[in-house]
């Protein structure tokens, strides 16, 4: 599946480039042409909210908002995965305050530059951004982490039940994982693929059940769905109903 990664890493290190999040993971991604400010009101975040952050890190990539789920406190230890340019790294860092931290993984040199620069013309001094791989190995220390976040990023990667492992693996005893994904209600075999449409967060959907299974697997308890919303309204993906999902589980 090496060939996926390095499509999704062509993708979005384009997308640090240009800022063209074109055919993303976003409601209607590919047909909208909303601007990233736009995009970002569809999937949740609030005027308030995008006004509080640099507004380079606003691409308009993403399917939902899961800092409004992940009931952030000052002095909080967070990491969030597939940072991009450090949209939910800076509304986190915002709502822990300077006794907090906040730190970024990207796969993506492009995005971590970006959000590195955005950090910096922010003045955000309790912010880090790491290049990482979130299914082989975050470079993150066991157990230190309070809450885990990401916006559309574990359905990039192949193994998503090894991704989840290292989630739990970064976590304290008691910490929680709030994420945003899409899930589908058919799933593709390996020579249905399509890698434009997995790196669109499409093709590598998993039914709702399974989804929840790998999280299972990986040694999460007290798994709850807090929100849930259809990807494309009144539409069908490629034949399959795509629905976005924002999850929470307990280590």
């Amino acid at each position: 599946m090496d060939i996926i990664k390095d499509k999704v890493k062509e993708r979005y290190g384009k997308i640090a480039l240009t800022g063209n999040s074109d055919c993303c993971c976003m409601p209607g991604g590919c047909t909208t042409g909303d601007a990233p400010i736009d995009a970002a009101k569809l999937i949740g975040y609030s005027q308030e909210d995008l006004k509080s952050i640099p507004g380079e890190s606003v691409l308009g990539v993403g399917c939902g908002a899961p800092i409004k789920f992940a009931d952030l406190k000052e002095g909080e230890m967070v990491v969030d995965l597939g940072s991009g340019a450090g949209i939910d790294v800076f509304l986190s860092a915002n709502k822990v305050s300077h006794s907090g931290k906040v730190i970024g993984i990207d796969m993506t040199g492009e995005m971590i530059e970006k959000a590195r620069q955005n950090a910096a013309n922010g003045k955000y001094t309790n912010v880090e951004f790491r290049k990482g791989d979130v299914e082989n190995g975050i470079p993150i220390d066991d157990n230190v982490v309070d809450v885990v976040t990401s916006n559309c990023v574990i359905n990039l990667v192949t193994d998503k039940t090894n991704a989840f492992k290292e989630v739990y693996r970064i976590l304290r005893d008691g910490g929680r994982m709030v994420i945003s994904d899409l899930i589908t209600d058919t799933e593709l075999s390996g020579d249905q693929v399509n890698h434009e449409q997995w790196c669109s967060c499409i093709d590598g959907a998993l039914t709702r059940e399974h989804y929840i299974e790998c999280i299972k697997k990986a040694g999460f308890h007290n798994i709850s769905v807090l929100d849930e919303r259809v990807y494309m309204e009144g539409e069908r993906v490629n034949g399959r109903k795509i629905t976005s999902l924002v999850i929470k589980a307990i280590k």
